[in-house]
């Protein structure tokens, strides 16, 4: 029942956008007669996303502590979450690169885009980087095609209320503000499962069932590059650093937390047991007690192959070529917008996806039935990547002989 009532909300978005697929195929361009009521979510969304975005992000820096930390421990809980996210966006490359998740072959779907709005390949580097982080006025700012310089601002305008003298009711205002707009976002979610499954059957409707197939195809290529990356990644970096004995230690007790997170669907009500298991494997309290909250907020695997499959899933539906680099930048930087908005931060780093791509927002539907499809498998590998990493901290930490009886 625990399972059902934590899942409920994916469960019926899930099932709406079946049942919205399964009526644009049945129906074909018949369907596109339901593409207003898809409209009517993806407008409330365009609609709130600026403020969304400015409150959620000021809010956080606002409310940022700054504890003490034993400064050793920290600078390798820092490094390890850098080379696991590396290693997680190479291999969600890696799969991507070899898998097609739509067909090529779609120069019709090219109509979602504005030309407008694509990037302009023939600005130098420095040129385009301005404009990628600025803007000319302020009334650009409020706009959902101004994203990053939305972003940007947002964080020197909460750096900046953190040092001023008398800051304190522009803070309340503002933490008042976003509270409001985050329960805005709640409200319109209640009409997420109408929305998505009119948008999904008016897309299927027009374009056909190839990215229908395309969905699917992407369901199961990430549940199967997760389960490589449970069973065999995670199992090699324990077996680097703690031997063949580490491994036992951690396979013993990895099963709680993998229960908890497919229960929970939350990284965050994990930490407790994951950190309970952690200690089992031979971890030592303050190394776990560090790195696994902190990898709740700053290191998630499951989301980076995540990104990495969003942002693969455009290239192909798209027919856009991104650097190699760009990929990985793109979806480190995404998930880290995950983290730091956790309710309606989905919504800003697909946002933040698009808008550095150089794609329009209005494809940010697409990008939300993929993180709802991917929603379970993604939330595993978020949390037992904590337990794992909490293994290499500590043999950088406390050398070979680390693992407590």
């Amino acid at each position: 029942m625990k399972f059902i009532k934590n899942y409920k909300s994916t469960l019926i978005l899930l099932l709406s956008i079946i049942i919205g697929a399964i009526i644009g195929l049945i129906f074909g361009s018949k369907a596109t007669i339901l593409k207003p009521l898809g409209d009517i979510f993806i407008n409330l969304l365009f609609v709130v996303i600026v403020p969304l975005i400015f409150l959620t992000i000021t809010s956080s820096i606002i409310k940022m502590d700054s504890p003490k930390r034993l400064g050793k421990i920290m600078s390798r809980i820092v490094i390890t979450f850098i080379i696991m996210s590396l290693m997680a966006s190479l291999i969600g490359i890696v799969v991507t690169k070899n898998v097609n998740l739509v067909e090529k072959n779609n120069s019709d779907l090219i109509g979602l885009l504005d030309e407008n709005s694509i990037v302009d390949n023939d600005l130098s580097l420095l040129e385009r980087t301005a404009s990628l982080l600025t803007v000319s006025d302020f009334n650009l700012l409020l706009s959902k095609d101004s994203i990053i310089p939305l972003l940007l601002i947002s964080i020197i305008f909460g750096l900046a209320l953190r040092s001023a003298s008398k800051g304190e009711r522009v803070k309340e205002v503002i933490l008042g503000l976003n509270e409001t707009v985050l329960k805005m976002i709640n409200y319109i979610m209640y009409y997420a499962p109408i929305g998505l499954g009119c948008y999904i059957a008016s897309l299927i409707g027009t374009y056909g069932s190839t990215i229908a197939i395309g969905f699917l195809k992407t369901f199961i290529v990430y549940t199967l590059t997760c389960l490589f990356v449970y069973f065999i990644v995670y199992s090699l970096y324990i077996v680097l650093v703690s031997g063949v004995a580490g491994l036992k230690r951690y396979w013993l007790n990895i099963l709680p937390p993998t229960i908890t997170s497919l229960a929970t669907c939350s990284s965050a009500a994990s930490i407790p047991v994951n950190v309970t298991s952690t200690k089992k494997m031979g971890i030592s309290s303050d190394i776990c007690e560090a790195t696994i909250p902190m990898g709740t907020s700053f290191h998630k695997d499951g989301s980076v192959i995540g990104s990495v499959f969003k942002v693969m899933f455009l290239v192909y539906l798209f027919n856009i070529k991104p650097s190699l680099g760009t990929i990985i930048l793109v979806s480190i930087l995404a998930t880290l917008l995950i983290t730091a908005v956790p309710v309606g931060g989905g919504t800003i780093s697909e946002a933040f996806i698009l808008s550095f791509l150089g794609l329009p927002v209005s494809a940010l539907p697409i990008l939300t039935i993929i993180a709802t499809i991917i929603d379970a498998p993604a939330t595993v590998l978020n949390v037992v990547g904590d337990s794992t990493s909490s293994f290499i901290v500590s043999r950088m930490v406390d050398g070979a002989s680390f693992l407590k009886d």
